[in-house]
């Protein structure tokens, strides 16, 4: 999508005309309109929940729900899913002054399959309209008025142009002293190891807050250990790094130190979101005031009370639920 003109696309400000209201966290992706696999019914039939997803819509509702004033840059369709994804934001208070909508291209929809090896994801998503958002599409007023913008790899690697995108949308952040936040979330189908490490890599490099997936590290780097990974990523110049790890929690790292984060002990059903639900509540605290080893405690509980329900968004804890469970604990 070009708004400039050169590819003709007709759109439009989503929600309301104007400048809008500054907001203090920017999330910037592709939404998804969602289809989880339940278990099978009696019947045996297969039936599929409908939700929410992208990682980054998924990050900005988490944060939302902490307490964070949110709003959301991307492109959606003149359709259903579109439609959904503005409810579903009007409902959990994320600002959408800054999407556009377009009678071109659709909203890209994903779906979720679940077996003794965890999730996997089946995505349409070919030409959706976040893939086709341009540079020239970006909300420059509201940009340099945030306090964190938040990208992905999925960001940059859903197309050239969305690539080309976040990368100036980084700069005009750093233009402006607007903090950058940046999750690796490699996705294979989207491009090779070897071009998602060097565009990744490059952005990151210009990132204060870096939280990079252990298995989407060994894939780009081939590095194993997690404090060659922190290393890897602190040379980068990234300020604070979190390094998300599974089963085994998260750690912590800036120059001066390194701490641990452990799991928080609950039942798995559905993980999907929980790296972006960790994410979205990490920059809420950080926002909030916490320092990033606070900031990554409160993230890790939030993000395991996301996986004991089915979907991306649904289970997504309160600010009240994760402060109960933090007492609790």
């Amino acid at each position: 999508m070009n708004t400039a003109g050169t590819t003709g696309v007709d759109t439009s400000q989503a929600g309301r005309s104007g400048p809008g209201r500054t907001v203090d966290l920017l999330c910037m992706g592709e939404p998804m309109l969602e289809f989880n696999q339940l278990p099978l019914g009696p019947d045996g039939a297969q039936h599929y929940l409908e939700g929410h997803g992208g990682d980054t819509s998924n990050a900005a509702i988490a944060a939302a729900r902490q307490g964070a004033s949110v709003g959301y840059i991307t492109a959606l369709g003149q359709d259903m899913p579109g439609d959904s994804f503005l409810r579903l934001w009007a409902r959990e208070g994320v600002d959408t002054t800054t999407v556009i909508r377009t009678d071109r291209y659709q909203t890209g929809v994903y779906f979720v399959t679940h077996d003794a090896a965890g999730h996997h994801f089946l995505h349409y998503r070919t030409h959706s309209a976040a893939a086709m958002y341009a540079a020239s599409d970006l909300p420059r007023d509201a940009i340099a008025a945030a306090r964190i913008l938040y990208v992905s790899g999925i960001s940059q690697g859903i197309s050239a142009s969305a690539c080309d995108a976040v990368f100036a949308a980084i700069a005009l952040a750093r233009q402006h002293g607007v903090q950058v936040a940046y999750d690796t979330n490699y996705r294979p189908r989207l491009w090779p190891p070897a071009r998602a490490s060097a565009v990744m890599h490059a952005a990151m490099a210009q990132a204060d807050y870096a939280f990079p997936g252990m298995d989407d590290v060994h894939t780009l780097t081939g590095l194993t250990d997690p404090d060659a990974m922190l290393d890897f990523y602190l040379a980068l110049g990234c300020k604070v790094v979190v390094l998300k790890m599974g089963e085994a929690g998260a750690c912590v790292a800036t120059v001066d130190a390194r701490v641990r984060i452990p799991r928080h002990p609950i039942t798995c059903v559905d993980a999907t979101g929980a790296g972006d639900t960790f994410c979205g509540a990490f920059l809420a605290r950080i926002l909030a005031g916490d320092v990033p080893v606070q900031a990554a405690r409160y993230a890790a509980v939030a993000a395991a009370l996301k996986c004991t329900g089915y979907g991306a968004v649904g289970p997504i804890p309160t600010a009240a639920e994760v402060r109960q469970a933090l007492t609790a604990a």
